[in-house]
This record gives structure tokens, C-alpha cells and sequence, in this order.
């Protein structure tokens, strides 16, 4: 017998068949199968299919099936790889070409055509029984006794008869003894066990925070009460997970905040009872991918789920429970399939770098904070690295932060993240792969003791083609697409692998796409909207659209990009519009419009407007993704513009057909999706239609000083003079008049000379402040300072260039670089 099939109707009545590990669109057959007259191994629906026509142009052999299951009984006949066992079946059915031979596989086209993702979730690259058989267990032999040297070791240090009196100072993180705790050991102590690394320290329900001098709670507010219930809950869960009892474990409300870290004390407690996963989303994932399931247990019924679907898989039956950890991470990893890419400079001048590429880590400074994993929560971090160097940044509190950021994020890189070495601003020494071991305060070193464990790779050491200006003033910073592109194309052949660099707004917004099916981008004017559309347009698609060879990181503004985008409205898969005051149904949904009549007059034609198209072609190609995007979605009259499709948008309404004005039926397929942008300062999105915000998710974007970090024009720190300049607006008018990055970003590079920085200054940003305040020249002296603006004559002094620079530098105290 083969893996067993499940079929599934969606509401707009399409049937997803789930198989092998793999979703599939079930195309019906109409009541007959064909095969091909000549050659040909599949059964097929159409027989029309291209794949079943040849030269000779004679008709395929056709076969009845009326139960409409030829397809289903054939796959469930045999093993997908057992060709054999399927050629048997279907010389048993009947089922031949035109030649005699018997039939053994299902077109993949007309018959069951594969999905890229279905639910929100991707489709797993390869079926699972190929998985399985390709999988290598003798390979991670090594990292499952590791994790069973750890586990005895939890077991010997926290054994479960002292739980029922563990003191609260042995359980919690924070504390003076945090080091020896339990919690300790869950997040920072395993590596070899399944992670719960990151996030807030709230996950632990309860731990000291030493900002506030006392113990914060998820609930109660005793801290020895609450802390009986934790432990009185944790008995409990242990004890229900030795008899198998796992659904019940959700059912303890002292746990309900600490799902991850109960899912691997459980997993050290009952290691048998458990697969090793601290995420319940990753955990629904896998049984999606396992059974069709798209489930919503909660987290300890999904997991007894999980641990179910594994045991009734013979495949399985000798496995250890971090096998098939390892092995659903590797089969079909639910997490971003992005890396994390930071620069960091191993000290000025790179001087610790040969002792970290000996070392294999990484190294940076900062050592008056001590050892960042004994800060709770990043808040508490930030109070002690603000304590521990105001005096050097001169109490330069936007300098603090951005240093204080660039700590943090070295803290939080994760095994399998990436580290570029960098000397100066145009070297990059080699680049690192982020180890098991990840940070870890070195207490041998005499100075720069925060540490990254790496596996340094030399091969992509190189002179890069520009110098980064930025590399400059920060230690640690993120690397962007073009610039890992360019780092990646130039070690060419001596590298051994690709890697994509994680972007985090485009993962949020793909994520609210497939929640919601739309979303708008909102905010200042000058946040990189339509720019940010653009670029996730030509992520997302080409991501999705593999087989179009697109490169989903050609640079915004490049040949490459453009073609890219050509290639996507091309094939109908990216449709653009902008919306105004003139705009209407007639030119979203459908209207009638004049043409030119047989008699030379007009008459009137009903036409479809571009939604409708795009729905249209989305309905004959439910496999592939189309994407609307909609520029200043807020000038138009949305109510008037959508009508009554505005409830189709919904995702439990996509399919569901309605009657338009004209008479005829339509819906909104499931695979059409819309990504808007709207300006702040035009319109808050308090005043939108309330049927609009209840149907999109809306993600603001705001300035972002980050890419003008470290990047000078003289003496003056641009990020350091707009995060200045949108704190004083931000008090004043509030978040959504803010000045957006992209005006000091002309074509896409950061500005770079004293007039340039003063023409930008006088005829784009001040116009806007102007506009803002009502001319109020008192306002425009809070922002800019009365160097700049005459309140009494109500005008702006006639600077030079390099004066109004100096004066904007000294106002915005922005030649503070730290």
C-alpha cells in the first residue's frame, strides 16, 4: 500500500488532496481518465493535456471512471517509489497506452497539479517518503547524544523529587545565582537540546529584574505565591507527561504563559513522550505537513498529536525523539527561510581578528554590561548599558541606543545566522556561520568578552568594490541584500553555499498576507512605502515562482529589477494601480464604457476593470499567487471603489460568489492578494472606512535612522540628526508628522556633501515642517532651532550651505557620533 490520501473542499468549493507529505489541486475527472496513444506513463483528466497530445494528433485512449478515484486507488496502490507495485495496478484496472504499457503515475498537471503553499504554510520541497529515505541518521548520531548527555545532566541537577521544594532563587533567571538556575539552564544551558532562545524573558513566567529591584510576575502579585503555583504546575505537568497524559498539561493555568519552556522540561523529564520542539506554530506546521491537518489544538494537544502521527508511522518505529526533530527541521523548516547577516568588526583596526579566526568566534567590546545573558528582558539590558556609558556618549541618548542595539543584536544571532569580519570600511576578513554554542562570556579574555562561537570560512575574504562609509562609526550592523549579493557574487566558486539574508519587515508582511489576504503600508511621508511594496512584490512572487528564475534580491532601481518587475506584469502575476479622488468601481470592478459603434457613433460596452481581470486569471491558475498592489490606497472613496466586495476580501468569504449590479456572478480567489500604501500626513488611518480596517491589516512604517547610521556629511551624523529632529516633531505634533529616511536617501544612497544635504534641507524638509506648523515660525524654531528660523521677521535665515549644515549640527546636537 502507498501513504494514504485525504481530500479536502474549500469553500469556494476547490479540492486540496494532501499526499506524501505534499498538497495537490485535484482537477475531477470528468467522469474518464485518458492516457496517451503513445508513450506515456500517467493518467490524465484532460484530454487536452499537453503532456498527452503528440505530433500525430491522435485521440488519447480513454477509460471510464465513474466514482471519479482512478487517480486516488493508483497512488494508493503502491509506494510512491515502487513503480512496479503502481504499473501492477493499473494492469489489473485496465489502465494502458496506446502502446500497451500500464499506467503508474497521475499528471501533475490536469490531474493533480502542486501547490506552492497552502493555509499560510509553504509546501515541503520534497515528498516525504523521499525524505525519509534520504536522511541521513548516522550523521546527526552525534548531536542526539549530546542532547542525551544533556538531559541526563538536567535530570542529575534539578532531579524531579526536589521540584515539590525547589526555592523560588534555584527555578528563577535574574537573580545573583541566575546562572545555576533552572531557567538558566533552558534557554542558555542545552544547546543541544531544542531551542527557546530569544523573545521576552516573560516566557519564564516569573524572574528578578534588576532595574525594578524585585521579581516580575506573568501573574499574581506575590511573588512566593505565584511562584507555588508555577512549581505546583510544573509537578503537575511532569506527571502527567509520564503517563502520556500531555492534552491535560494545557489545561494548568499557572503554566499557560510558558509554553516553550515547558515543552523542553518536558521534554527532559519524558523524553519519550515528547518530539522536541518548543514552538506550538512549529508544531501545527509539522503535522499540517504530515497529515493535511490544518490544526489549531492548543499547544499540549498539538503535541500529543504530533507524537501520535510519528508513532503510527512505521518509518519512525526505532527512532529517537531528536531524530525526528532533526529531521522535520530539515524536511520542512516552518521558520523564515532567511539568515540573519550581520558586520562586525573585531575590534578597531580588526586587531582581536587573528585570535578569533583561530578561536572560531567572534568578538566585541562593551564589557562594563558583564555577561548579557543575565539580563532578563532586553529593557533591563538597556538600563544597564545606558548606567554603564552615558558618561562615555555624553549622555547622548539616541548615541546610547544605537550602541546599545548594536550589543543586542550580537547577542541575539542564532545558530546558523552568518557574521561578516570587517576591517575598516571596504575589507571584509572572511565570513562565519553561527555555531551551536552562540554567545557565551569569555572570562579569559582581558577585554572583549562578549563572544559568538563561528565556523569562519576565508574564502569570501575581499576588497569590496565601494568603501561603507558606516562601517566606520559601527561595530556591529546589519548587512543588506545588494551589499550580501555583491560579497557573495565576488568569492564566486571559493564559497560553498548560498545563503538568503533575512529580511524582517518583508517576513511580517508576508505573514499578515497570508493571514489576512490584504494589507496596507502606512506612515510618514518619506518611510520608503511604495519603494518597500515594490521590493516585497518581487520577493514574495519570485520567492513563490521559482520556475521564473527571477532574482528575488536584484537591487531596487537596477535593470535587473525592472525586468523583473516587466516579467511579472508580463505573465499577470503583479498588476500596479494608484488610487485618487476620480477613481471608481467602474475602473476596479466593471462599467460600461463607450466605444465606437458600427454606424461611426458610440455605444456602450461593459468592460472589466482591473481587479476583476486579475481575479479572473487568478481563478484559472489557483496554484500560482497574484499580487495587487494599490499606491495611495487613502485617496480614493473605498467604499465606492470596492462596493459590495468589500466582504469578499475577507478570508473565510474567498470563493464565495456574489451578484454584481450587471447580473453576473463573482469572487475573490484565494490567491489574489492586495498590499497598499497609504501617507499619514494626508489621512490617519482613524479616519479610513472602519468595513476597510476590520478587512486589512495595517503595518506603519516609520523612520528608520538605522540606514543613516554612521553615514556623514562633515561633521554631521545623519541618523543622529533625524532621530533628533523626529523626537522634537514627535512631541509636538505627533508620530504620524514625522520626516521620513528616504529624503536624505536621493537615488537610493545617503546623501553625501554640505549642498546637497542644504538643498534637501530647504526645498523639501523645511516646506513640510512649514506645512505642518501653519507657518507658526515659533513651532519652526522647536524644530530647527533660531539659528535657522526668524521667528520675529517669520522667515528663514539666508545661510550658506556650510552654515546651515553647521547650524543644523549644532541644533540637533547631530556631530555626536560616540
Amino acid at each position: 500500500m502507498g501513504p494514504a490520501v485525504s481530500v479536502k473542499e474549500t469553500s469556494d468549493g476547490r479540492q486540496i488532496v494532501h499526499y506524501d507529505g505534499q498538497p495537490f489541486e485535484l482537477r475531477p475527472s470528468p467522469g474518464e481518465v485518458f492516457c496517451a496513444a503513445a508513450g506515456g506513463a500517467a493518467i490524465h483528466h484532460d484530454p487536452h493535456c499537453g503532456h498527452i497530445t503528440d505530433s500525430s494528433q491522435e485521440s488519447p485512449v480513454a477509460y471510464s471512471d465513474p466514482g471519479q478515484d482512478l487517480w486516488r486507488r493508483l497512488l494508493e496502490s503502491a509506494p510512491r517509489d515502487d513503480e512496479d507495485g503502481r504499473r501492477a495496478f493499473g494492469a489489473s484496472a485496465g489502465l494502458q497506452n496506446g502502446r500497451g504499457d500500464p499506467i503508474s503515475q497521475v499528471c501533475r498537471t490536469c490531474t493533480l497539479v502542486p501547490l506552492v503553499a497552502w493555509g499560510g504554510i509553504r509546501s515541503a520541497g520534497k515528498p516525504l517518503s523521499a525524505a525519509v529515505a534520504e536522511f541521513d541518521r548516522a550523521a546527526c548520531a552525534e548531536r542526539v547524544a549530546d542532547a542525551d548527555t544533556e538531559i541526563t545532566q538536567v535530570v542529575q541537577d534539578f532531579p524531579l523529587d526536589a521540584w515539590p521544594s525547589m526555592p523560588l532563587e534555584r527555578y528563577a533567571l535574574g537573580t545573583d545565582v541566575s546562572g545555576d538556575s533552572f531557567c538558566y539552564r533552558m534557554e542558555f544551558g542545552t544547546p543541544a537540546l531544542c531551542s527557546m532562545r530569544g523573545g521576552h524573558a516573560g516566557k519564564h513566567i516569573i524572574y528578578w529584574r534588576k532595574s525594578d529591584d524585585g521579581w516580575y510576575l506573568r501573574f499574581g502579585s506575590d511573588a512566593q505565591e505565584t511562584w507555588q503555583e508555577v512549581r505546583a504546575g510544573f509537578v503537575t505537568a511532569f506527571a502527567y507527561a509520564s503517563e502520556g497524559r500531555l492534552t491535560e498539561i494545557d489545561t494548568i493555568d499557572a503554566l499557560r504563559s510558558g509554553p516553550a519552556l515547558t515543552a523542553k522540561a518536558i521534554s527532559c523529564y519524558s523524553p519519550n513522550v515528547i518530539i522536541p520542539v518548543t514552538s506550538r506554530d512549529h508544531v501545527r506546521a509539522f503535522i499540517f505537513h504530515l497529515t493535511g491537518d490544518d490544526t489549531a489544538l492548543e499547544t499540549f494537544a498539538a503535541h500529543e498529536r504530533l507524537k501520535q502521527v510519528i508513532e503510527g508511522d512505521e518509518r519512525f518505529a526505532d527512532w529517537h525523539p531528536y531524530e525526528v526533530g532533526i529531521f522535520l527541521y530539515e524536511w520542512v523548516d516552518p521558520r523564515p527561510a532567511t539568515t540573519t547577516i550581520l558586520k562586525v568588526a573585531p575590534g578597531e583596526r580588526a586587531k582581536y581578528w587573528q585570535e578569533c579566526l583561530a578561536g572560531g568566534y567572534m568578538c566585541i567590546g562593551w564589557d562594563d554590561v558583564g555577561d548579557l545573558t543575565e539580563f532578563a528582558s532586553e529593557d533591563e539590558f538597556r538600563e544597564r548599558f545606558e548606567a554603564a556609558y552615558s558618561d562615555l556618549y555624553n549622555g547622548h541618548k539616541s548615541t546610547i541606543s544605537k550602541k546599545a542595539k548594536e550589543l543586542w543584536r550580537f547577542f541575539r544571532l542564532e545558530p546558523g545566522d552568518r557574521v561578516v569580519a570587517n576591517r575598516g570600511i571596504n575589507e571584509v576578513l572572511a565570513v562565519g556561520r553561527v555555531t551551536e554554542d552562540g554567545y557565551r562570556w569569555s572570562d579569559e579574555r582581558r577585554e572583549f568578552r562578549n563572544t559568538v562561537s563561528v565556523d569562519w570560512d576565508t574564502g569570501y575574504a575581499q576588497m569590496l568594490p565601494e568603501p561603507r562609509k558606516a562601517w566606520g562609526t559601527v561595530t556591529v550592523a546589519p548587512v543588506q541584500a545588494e551589499l550580501w549579493k555583491t560579497i557573495q557574487t565576488r568569492a564566486g566558486s571559493r564559497t560553498s553555499e548560498k545563503v538568503v539574508p533575512a529580511d524582517e519587515l518583508f517576513e511580517k508582511i508576508s505573514g499578515l498576507l497570508e493571514r489576512k489576504g490584504q494589507v496596507v503600508l502606512y506612515g510618514p511621508p518619506g518611510t520608503g512605502k511604495t519603494y518597500t511594496s515594490l521590493r516585497f512584490a518581487l520577493w514574495w512572487l519570485a520567492a513563490q515562482l521559482p520556475d521564473t528564475g527571477l532574482d528575488p534580491l536584484a537591487a531596487y532601481g537596477t535593470a535587473d529589477f525592472r525586468r523583473a518587475l516587466d516579467a511579472m506584469h508580463e505573465a499577470g502575476h503583479l498588476t500596479q494601480v494608484t488610487f485618487h479622488p476620480a477613481y471608481g468601481y467602474e475602473d476596479f470592478i466593471e462599467g460600461f464604457r463607450p466605444v465606437e459603434g458600427g454606424d461611426g457613433g458610440l455605444r456602450l460596452e461593459l468592460r472589466d476593470g482591473i481587479f476583476k481581470r486579475v481575479c479572473k486569471t487568478a481563478a484559472e491558475n489557483p496554484e500560482r499567487p497574484y499580487l495587487l498592489l494599490i499606491d495611495e490606497i487613502n485617496r480614493g472613496d473605498i467604499p465606492k471603489i470596492l462596493g459590495e466586495l468589500i466582504t469578499l476580501l475577507e478570508p473565510d468569504k474567498r470563493g464565495m460568489h456574489v451578484t454584481l449590479p450587471t447580473g453576473k456572478r463573482f469572487a475573490v480567489p484565494s490567491n489574489v492578494h492586495i498590499l497598499g500604501t497609504m501617507n499619514t500626513a494626508d489621512r490617519s488611518i482613524r479616519l479610513l472606512d472602519s468595513a476597510l480596517r476590520r478587512r486589512f491589516a495595517f503595518h506603519e512604517l516609520l523612520p528608520d535612522t538605522e540606514v543613516l547610521n554612521g553615514q556623514k556629511v562633515g561633521n554631521v551624523d545623519l541618523g543622529l540628526l533625524l532621530g533628533e529632529l523626529n523626537g522634537r516633531v514627535v512631541k509636538e505634533l505627533g508620530r504620524e508628522r514625522q520626516i521620513g529616511h528616504s529624503f536624505f536617501l536621493p537615488g537610493g544612497r545617503p546623501v553625501d556633501s554640505e549642498a546637497e544635504l542644504a538643498a534637501i534641507v530647504r526645498t523639501e524638509v523645511l516646506p513640510l515642517l512649514q506645512e505642518y506648523a501653519y507657518d507658526d515660525y515659533s513651532l519652526l524654531s522647536r524644530f530647527l532651532g533660531e539659528k535657522i528660523v526668524d521667528v520675529q521677521a517669520h522667515t528663514v535665515a539666508g545661510l550658506s550651505d556650510e552654515g546651515l549644515v553647521e547650524a543644523l549640527a549644532a541644533e540637533l546636537r547631530a556631530d555626536e557620533s560616540g
